[in-house]
């Protein structure tokens, strides 16, 4: 019988992706990492993807309150192993761990972007046309 593919995550790769985002926030707000850029800015991690063998997490940041993304992520690349021998007291339960890799989150500005779509006069006119001009 095969095996049915799917690409969904596993409950499994969900679970410990959160367990990872919160032991990486935890890592970052202690300020257990020496980089001044690090230690001066606040990072949200949004998000945590596992790869389906729980090898490679992916974190999601944003950096809060900078305009450019790019240094912040790359010092954090910079710092994953570091950061990565620091998860080891909270993720004990697991048989290997994971290589961090730090990503820019997006889903941010992509919601800014439906919020203005949805704003627009465009679509506000369509959403203002009473029901009986549609029926007709």
């Amino acid at each position: 019988m095969a095996k049915a593919t799917s690409s969904a995550p596993s409950q499994r790769m969900l679970r410990v992706g959160e367990q990872v985002r919160a032991a990486i926030t935890q890592v970052l707000q202690r300020g257990e990492v020496r980089d001044d850029l690090l230690e001066k800015t606040v990072i949200s991690v949004s998000e945590v993807r596992m790869s389906p063998d729980l090898k490679i997490a992916t974190a999601y940041v944003t950096p809060l309150g900078l305009p450019d993304h790019k240094a912040v992520i790359d010092a954090l690349n910079r710092n994953a192993k570091f950061i990565r021998g620091r998860l080891g007291g909270q993720l004990r339960q697991m048989k290997y761990m994971p290589e961090v890799r730090f990503r820019d989150d997006t889903s941010f500005d992509n919601y800014k972007k439906i919020d203005q779509l949805l704003r627009s006069p465009e679509v506000r006119r369509d959403l203002d046309t009473p029901a009986s001009e549609d029926e007709e």
